[in-house]
């Protein structure tokens, strides 16, 4: 079995927006919840840091295709037309646009070369 892709981004919200922006994703749009199942995307979650740095992590098995998929998404796009006014120095859609983030270190994947080499 492969591991998935383990994909971290960065986007910048708005300090002056902040409540909204939180307030929109309790819940968020049972449609759009859908159309992130239905791209591939799992284990998907937000974290919001001092000052509105906002970190997303999610893992898929195919992130070209989940990236696909939600860009044809009229769900999608409608959601994230909303969502666009939150964030600070973005070009483009949200979920198109983020900052990727560069892994570093992940606990199972040391663990498991650690095996491989005691073996």
């Amino acid at each position: 079995m492969t591991s998935p892709t383990r994909v971290a981004f960065q986007l910048q919200v708005r300090p002056e927006l902040l409540d909204e922006y939180v307030a929109r994703h309790t819940p968020v749009w049972p449609e759009m919840l859908a159309e992130i199942a239905a791209s591939g995307r799992r284990n998907y979650s937000l974290f919001l840091g001092e000052g509105g740095r906002l970190i997303g992590y999610y893992e898929t098995d195919d992130d070209a295709a989940a990236q696909a998929y939600l860009a044809a998404s009229e769900v999608a796009g409608r959601w994230e037309a909303e969502m666009a006014r939150f964030f600070v120095d973005l070009d483009g859609r949200p979920d198109q646009a983020a900052t990727p983030l560069t892994e570093v270190f992940n606990l199972e994947t040391q663990l498991a070369a650690a095996e491989s080499t005691e073996s």
